[in-house]
C-alpha cells in the first residue's frame, strides 16, 4: 500500500503532493513501482494534528482518487469521516482505511457494508489531537487485540465478511516506543482474527528514536527492517512511502523464504 498524502502537514512529506496534479502523479508513480493499493489521504493523522473540515478534505482528495481509479488503480481512502468516505467510494475508491476502525461515525460502518467496499480497521487510542498525551495499557498487545476483535465482530454483524477486512494494530497511534515495540513482537497474535494483518511503520518517529535519525525521509533502512520483521510474523499488507525500495527488499525476502 503506497501512501499519497494530499496534505500540507503530514509528518514526513507534508506539502509534497498537496496540489491535485502532484498527488495524481505520485499515485501513478507508486503504482508503477509496484504498489498493489494506493492510499490517498487528505487529513494528517500525525500526533497533534487537527481535524479537517469534510468539504476541504473532499476538495483535496477527490481529483486524485478519481484520476487514479480511472487508471484502474486500486485506491484506498485514508479518512475517518463518512461524508468523505461516501464521496471517495463514489469516485472509484475501493477500500476505507480508517484510523478509528469505523468508530468515529457509525455511518462509515454502514457505508462499507452497503457499498461492498473493503476496510482497514486501525487501532488508535484517543484522537490524533490527543493520542500521544499519555497513552496507557494494561497489556498493549492484548488490549489492542480485544479492541480489533470487537471491531471485526461489529463488521460481521452488518454483513462485512472477514475477507473484506484488514486489521492494523496502529503502530504510533496512541502508543509509546515501548508499546510500539511490544506490538511488533506480538504481531502473530493478530493473525488469530482471521483477517489480513496490516501495518504502517514507514518513516515513523519511533524508528528514528531507535536509530538516531531525525529526518523522516532518511528512515528507509529503519522502515525496511521493521517491515520485514513484521512480515515474518504474519503481516501481509505494508503501508509504505517508499514503494520501490520496499519491493526490492521483498524480492530478496521472498527468495530466501523459498530456499
Amino acid at each position: 500500500m503506497g501512501v499519497v498524502n494530499v496534505t500540507p502537514d503530514s509528518f514526513s512529506d507534508g506539502g509534497n503532493w498537496f496540489a491535485p496534479e502532484a498527488g495524481v502523479e505520485r499515485g501513478r508513480a507508486l503504482a508503477a513501482a509496484g504498489a498493489d493499493i494506493v492510499d490517498v489521504g487528505g487529513e494528517s493523522t500525525r500526533p497533534g494534528a487537527s481535524a479537517v473540515d469534510e468539504a476541504e478534505e473532499c476538495r483535496r482528495i477527490l481529483p486524485v482518487v478519481t484520476a487514479l481509479a480511472e487508471d484502474g488503480i486500486l485506491v484506498s481512502v485514508d479518512t475517518r469521516h463518512p461524508g468523505v468516505l461516501a464521496a471517495a467510494l463514489a469516485a472509484g475508491a475501493g477500500i476505507a482505511n480508517d484510523v478509528s476502525a469505523l468508530t468515529a461515525d457509525p455511518a462509515s460502518l454502514h457505508l462499507v457494508a452497503e457499498t461492498g467496499a473493503s476496510a482497514v480497521l486501525v487501532h488508535m487510542q484517543g484522537t490524533p489531537e490527543t493520542m500521544q498525551d499519555d497513552p496507557r495499557y494494561e497489556d498493549v498487545v492484548e488490549d489492542v487485540f480485544v479492541f480489533l476483535a470487537g471491531r471485526v465482530t461489529a463488521c460481521q454483524a452488518v454483513g462485512i465478511s472477514p475477507d473484506r477486512l484488514a486489521v492494523d494494530p496502529g503502530y504510533g497511534f496512541g502508543k509509546t516506543l515501548e508499546h510500539n515495540l511490544a506490538l511488533l513482537r506480538g504481531l502473530e497474535r493478530f493473525c488469530a482474527l482471521g483477517c489480513t494483518v496490516a501495518l504502517g511503520v514507514s518513516r515513523k518517529g519511533s524508528l528514528g528514536r531507535i536509530s538516531g535519525e531525525p529526518d523522516p525521509k532518511r528512515r528507509i533502512p529503519e522502515s525496511l527492517a521493521a517491515g520485514l520483521f513484521a512480515l515474518d510474523r504474519g503481516v501481509r499488507l505494508l503501508r509504505v512511502h517508499d514503494v520501490d525500495e520496499t519491493r526490492r527488499a521483498l524480492a530478496v525476502w521472498e527468495a530466501l523464504r523459498h530456499v
